[in-house]
């Protein structure tokens, strides 16, 4: 699957839903004026005159431009103010949709069986997909089986479960629900199934204006109050706009659903653990019992609420046609099961089996991988072939969740306690750049003694044995894994760390590579969490404006990999046709003197706003770039999944392949 086209067709949806949504506000604004003339007739009548028989009163006037203005006028504002509401309550991420729905933030270091299997298995679908690691919620007051992916971006996703999924799935079969979860972030459902919760609210608000004067009362008995009829009326009319909204949510949602399964299936490669959820929730139930279920019934993983009428507006294809889709051999029948009932829960001390991982066709034994050159498990890290990169992006495979998984289990004790506790995480930043020299090394542990605390010193100091040892092709993974924890961090506490973590990239007198991506990473991720930055929105739709800053990724990536002038030449000439753009005038190679850090960060910025065929065209550009020479070096990947990470685009780990 094309992730670029996944986008774009998301993209496209949404075009679909402003045309569903402006359908939906003209036939509600037809109606209420027509509820509206109506109602003025017969109140200006009945003022004016006392009629024995209503066939006396004066005919209805159908038209009345000022009063359809005024209508047309309510009804927008009321929508709009509405949508503009539920948007702004939303506006900080999958969190706030989550918490909505009554989710619990499961602590990144629990030691609960059930909680811990779920979060091995969220970071293990992370570190495969190349997405940072979400934050994980539970829904405890729910006993049905089912779960949700929500968020504008990568920094802000959720993955929420309610309990009953938690603690009823096996754990293959939870792979199989987080791997749909997943595909939903990495195809671009997630943003638009967000947004969509904000419009639909608006639309909803009618009918709630209908309860409010259905209950309203007259301060004149005698007068006939004509407020709970209005009621009444604008409660069809908000059922009307309920259909519409269940229309949007259907029309978004149900095709998405079936590639979602399908993502998931082609991940894991084990269509039995999702045919196995499936079955469960044809066998119990995926209802949800909170009373805002119907404004995100679109997220969730299965139908969250009733049966709507022959199903006709359902957001999800029947649970029979999705298991069919995956497993064609099902014997139709459903599997009766209890919340209660024991599963293989996977205890976080379990051993899992050893298998082997290709890269680039070799077996190697991954802990050599991890745990650093030497003895007799690996040389050295293998080189990386361009011609892997592009297809895997946003399209894991099943031996990137392989290789997840071993890698997971091979990490250091302290390194995997490390990613899971928010102030050890801050910890592992810092060991990841603290300096080997002795000197410098004491300077620096003082610095963040005085800055942040002696304990996060002392525990920096601590780890940095063990990320000395780790392979380099475990910094940017575990860096990933220790974003959840982050993200629980204070916003004192954040400012500290981010403060601190400036200061020792610098205190060396000079920013690395490596120090740049883990800086830009971690700055991405974190600092719309802490309000310190906006959700990135698209401003460019054609490659013209963004030629220089093109010139300027491409030209850090020649001269990264190079330092002959003429092989950096033909790195360049390489990538450069792979842009696509009409006007080559100002693509130009740049000298490595203006390929600086800073420099490159604006152009970053401004390349992340662009729409998903340039950053396609970019990235491709980038990938024959680093690989004119036949090979991807570390460096060179750092710095590729780094600009890969800044666009949005979700690179799973470089080199593992059939």
């Amino acid at each position: 699957m094309d992730f670029f086209e996944q986008q774009a067709k998301a993209q496209r949806k949404t075009k679909w839903l402003v045309f569903y949504f402006t359908l939906a506000v003209i036939s509600m604004i037809l109606m209420i004026y027509g509820v509206a003339v109506f109602a003025s007739t017969y109140t200006g009548a009945s003022r004016h005159h006392r009629y024995e028989d209503y066939s006396q009163m004066p005919p209805i006037n159908y038209w009345d431009p000022k009063l359809f203005a005024e209508v047309a006028l309510g009804t927008i504002i009321v929508i709009f103010c509405g949508s503009a509401y539920k948007t702004m309550a939303l506006a900080s991420g999958g969190g706030a949709v989550a918490e909505s729905l009554g989710g619990r933030l499961l602590a990144s270091n629990t030691n609960d069986p059930d909680e811990r299997k779920l979060l091995n298995v969220v970071e293990e679908m992370s570190i495969a997909s190349g997405v940072p690691m979400p934050q994980v919620y539970v829904l405890d007051d729910e006993r049905g089986i089912n779960a949700f992916a929500a968020g504008h971006t990568t920094s802000d996703a959720v993955v929420a479960v309610t309990r009953g999924c938690m603690q009823t799935l096996s754990r293959d079969e939870l792979q199989g629900v987080i791997g749909h979860e997943f595909s939903h972030i990495l195809n671009g459902d997630m943003k638009l199934n967000v947004r969509l919760i904000g419009i639909l609210f608006g639309i909803f608000c009618l009918a709630t204006i209908g309860r409010i004067l259905l209950y309203a009362r007259s301060s004149n008995s005698r007068d006939k109050n004509p407020l709970p009829l209005i009621g009444i009326l604008l409660l069809v009319i908000g059922s009307l706009g309920l259909f519409f909204g269940r229309l949007i949510q259907a029309a978004v949602s149900r095709q998405r659903e079936f590639l979602a399964d399908a993502s998931s299936v082609q991940f894991t490669r084990n269509p039995a653990g999702l045919s196995g959820a499936l079955q469960k929730i044809g066998g119990s139930a995926s209802h949800l019992e909170s009373p805002h279920a119907s404004d995100a019934s679109h997220l969730f993983f299965a139908n969250g609420l009733a049966d709507s009428l022959f199903g006709a507006l359902a957001t999800h294809p029947p649970l029979e046609q999705r298991i069919k889709a995956i497993d064609p051999n099902w014997d139709g029948k459903f599997q009766v099961v209890n919340v209660s009932e024991e599963t293989d829960s996977l205890a976080p001390n379990r051993p899992r089996e050893r298998r082997p991982v290709f890269v680039d066709g070799k077996m190697i034994i991954l802990g050599g991988a991890i745990l650093g050159a030497g003895e007799d498990q690996i040389a050295a890290p293998p080189v990386i072939k361009s011609r892997y990169v592009l297809p895997n992006l946003g399209n894991p495979t099943p031996l990137h969740l392989r290789y997840a998984e071993d890698m997971r289990a091979a990490l250091p004790e302290n390194l995997k306690l490390a990613v899971r506790e928010p102030l050890a995480a801050v910890a592992l930043i810092y060991a990841l750049i603290l300096s080997a020299d002795g000197k410098l090394h004491v300077d620096q542990l003082a610095q963040i003694a005085k800055s942040v605390s002696p304990a996060v010193a002392e525990k920096t100091d601590a780890l940095f044995a063990d990320v000395a040892k780790t392979g380099t092709t475990a910094r940017l993974p575990l860096v990933n894994l220790a974003l959840g924890a982050l993200k629980q961090l204070s916003t004192e506490q954040f400012q500290n760390f981010s403060r601190t973590l400036s200061w020792l990239i610098q205190s060396d007198g000079e920013v690395g590579l490596f120090e740049f991506v883990l800086q830009k990473i971690v700055q991405r991720h974190l600092a719309p969490k802490f309000g310190a930055a906006n959700p990135v929105t698209v401003q460019f739709y054609t490659l013209k404006p963004l030629v220089p800053d093109c010139a300027l990724i491409l030209s850090a990536l020649a001269n990264v990999g190079s330092n002959d002038a003429g092989e950096i030449q033909k790195a360049f000439d390489t990538g450069a046709p792979f842009l696509r753009t009409t006007d080559d005038s100002e693509l130009v190679l740049q000298p490595d003197e203006r390929c600086g850090i800073d420099q490159v960060g604006v152009a970053l910025d401004r390349l992340a706003q662009a729409v998903p065929i340039i950053k396609k065209n970019l990235l491709e550009a980038c990938a024959h770039v680093v690989g004119a020479d036949g090979v991807i070096q570390e460096s060179e990947a750092e710095l590729l999944r780094a600009i890969s990470d800044t666009l949005d685009c979700p690179m799973p780990p470089l080199g593992v392949t059939e």
